[in-house]
Order: structure tokens, then C-alpha cells, then sequence
């Protein structure tokens, strides 16, 4: 399915653990500025894909095109400096830090060892890190720890840690989970805005927050693609209330 406009082709993709197809001939196509939220049962796959998709685990068989670029053959490392961010279930910020040292940290121009070296704090990263924060909603935190913020304010910096990086497809894997309502309603808002300049992949069970930010979404059962469409599509469809909605 040759499309120009997809910024990331995922087509018959598979991966078998022990003789186990934990992903089984998936395929879906991703825009640019595009929310892809992919929602299913435990077990049905939904993490897996990420894992290929970021090289942490490889696949069986299939490809991943991302702009152009065959990400099976890439390692973890080419894949994100193609453009290609992730951040994992449990928040990994570095709480002995300040919110402003995280941020600086993750600026993408300390990545080499020779950047790291030759690495300045100046004008444009200063700016670039107070724009990140303010975008996380924790303008007024810069100087504070880490350890200090609440779990969802966790979760905000290291989806910040992210953003600052400049990735085009970022992938968040249960960003809401143990959150307050009022910061899923942030956490809602920051995605709507992020979309704006990247696409992004989200994996979550919280159906109110689904709805809230979902350009398509993906259900998956045992590995497949169940269905796919808006969030009123596939909340109708009776495959999925029967496997997923209807628990």
C-alpha cells in the first residue's frame, strides 16, 4: 500500500517467541500529525509493536518503512536518530536531577561522545529547554528535583525529555496510567499539541482518554488487527465489543 503521505508503513509484521506469534501479520499505515491509539486486551500484542518498531526486539517477518527507511534493519540507536521516539510504562527520569538538568541532558546535541564533550549550554538550548517545559507544563519546576514531582508530572518530563529531542513519530506506551483525572485531562491537552508538528503511537486502556485524543485507533486481539477506524467505529463494532468492550 504505496502511500506518500504515510510517515510510518507497518505491513505483514510478525514475531514469534518459542513458536508463540505474540504479533501475527499486522499491518496499518500512520500519517503525519496523526494520534494512533492502539487499545486491546492483555496479551494482545499492543507492546510487542512498539518493541519492533523501536528495534528492541526484532521481527520474524514484515516490514517497518518510517519515512523512507526499513527500520527491521536498523539498530536501537539508528532508529532514533532516524527520528523515532519512545518512552516506556514507568516513568525513567533521573530524580537527583533538576527538571531543567533532565531536559539538558536529553538535548539531542550531547548524544556523541564528542557532543557530550564539546556540549555548551547556550542561548538556543536554554530557550529550546523553557520552551519544552513550559509546553509540559512545568515552567515553574525548572529548578526543582525530579524526585519531588508528582507521578504525573513525571510522566509530563520525560514525554518532554522526549519532545526535546525532536523526534517526527514518538511512542508512549499507558502514558495516563496512575494519573488524577485532572492530569489526564493535561496529559490529553499535551498530546492534542504535540500532534501538531509529529505523529504519535499510543498504547492505552483508558477509554474516556482514548476518545480524547485518538485520530484512528487500532484494536488488536491475539496479535491481529481486530479493527481499526475512529473511536465510534470501533466502539460499535461487534467484534471488538465482544472480545475487549464487552469485558
Amino acid at each position: 500500500m504505496e502511500n506518500p503521505n504515510f510517515i510510518l508503513t507497518v505491513e505483514d509484521l510478525s514475531v514469534s517467541f518459542d513458536g508463540f506469534k505474540a504479533v501475527d501479520g499486522l499491518s496499518f499505515y500512520i500519517e503525519p500529525n496523526e494520534c494512533r491509539v492502539i487499545i486491546g486486551p492483555n496479551g494482545a500484542g499492543k507492546t510487542t509493536v512498539l518493541d519492533l518498531i523501536c528495534g528492541r526486539t526484532r521481527a520474524t517477518a514484515g516490514s517497518i518503512e518510517f519515512k523512507g527507511a526499513e527500520l527491521t534493519r536498523m539498530r536501537e540507536d539508528q532508529i532514533v536518530h532516524a527520528g523515532v521516539g519512545r518512552k516506556f510504562q514507568t516513568p525513567s527520569v533521573y530524580e537527583d536531577l533538576t527538571v531543567f538538568e533532565n531536559l539538558e541532558i536529553s538535548y539531542p546535541r550531547g548524544h556523541t561522545v564528542f557532543g557530550a564533550l564539546t556540549f555548551r549550554r547556550d542561548g538556543d538550548v536554554d530557550a529550546r529547554i523553557r520552551e519544552v517545559a513550559e509546553t509540559i507544563f512545568l515552567g515553574d519546576f525548572l529548578q526543582e528535583r525530579a524526585a519531588i514531582l508528582s507521578h504525573g508530572q513525571k510522566q509530563w518530563l520525560e514525554i518532554g525529555m522526549l519532545l526535546i529531542q525532536d523526534p517526527q513519530l514518538m511512542m508512549l506506551d499507558e502514558p495516563v496510567a496512575g494519573m488524577s483525572v485532572a492530569e489526564r485531562k493535561k496529559t490529553a491537552e499535551l498530546l492534542n499539541r504535540i500532534i501538531r508538528d509529529r505523529a504519535v503511537i499510543v498504547i492505552e486502556h483508558d477509554m474516556g482518554f482514548v476518545a480524547d485524543i485518538a485520530t484512528r485507533v487500532t484494536v488488536m486481539h491475539q496479535g491481529k488487527r481486530l479493527s481499526e477506524g475512529s473511536m465510534a467505529h470501533v466502539q460499535a463494532d461487534p467484534k471488538v465489543v465482544e472480545v475487549y468492550l464487552g469485558h
